[in-house]
């Protein structure tokens, strides 16, 4: 059973957004197991240039999905968001599905599907060692630019812990630190 939590920032969420949001998100309903309850956590943002923003996350006991979508239009972001949902769940579910029957495990989330066959296994096309050199988020930054990268991985000098740098949608950067 899909449960629905949706809030709006900047923006009035009304009976008929509300309705609209529940209507096409239930329909990855299908791609669960009767027995799997979850919480579908719906954020619509509205910015002063008139784009209009829908996250959506929802956390499964074995997976959480996650999505965004940015468009001039509240329901049409909506529908993008749902699409891209649709596509995380097929991607994921025969990986999944398969791993839990590799350890006779009955299907965790995702109900079985006859296209589960067709779609296309994630593959690792490159593998690459690095050296993690002891730097500064501001110089990882630095080097991820260099080299053209979206991303760059090193050692913290202050803490000696693997971190991330990463360039965002918008532009700016993001640091992940691991624990």
């Amino acid at each position: 059973m899909l449960k629905f939590n949706i809030r709006g920032e900047n923006v009035e969420v009304t009976d008929a957004i509300r309705d609209y949001v529940v209507k096409r998100i239930s329909k990855l309903q299908k791609f669960f197991e009767d027995s799997v309850e979850a919480t579908a956590h719906v954020n619509l943002k509205v910015y002063p240039n008139r784009t209009y923003k829908v996250e959506v996350t929802i956390p499964l006991p074995y997976l959480t999905l996650r999505a965004e979508e940015t468009s001039n239009d509240m329901y049409g972001s909506v529908d993008l968001v749902t699409d891209k949902l649709e596509r995380q769940i097929r991607k994921y579910k025969t990986k999944v599905n398969r791993k839990s029957r590799e350890k006779g495990l009955k299907n965790l989330e995702f109900v079985p599907s006859d296209d589960d066959a067709a779609s296309d296994e994630l593959k690792i096309v490159r593998t690459k060692q690095v050296s993690l050199k002891p730097m500064d988020p501001e110089e990882a930054v630095l080097q991820m630019d260099m080299l053209g990268h979206d991303f760059f991985v090193f050692q913290d000098a202050e803490t000696n812990g693997t971190s991330i740098v990463y360039r965002r949608r918008d532009g700016r950067y993001g640091l992940i630190e691991a624990e």
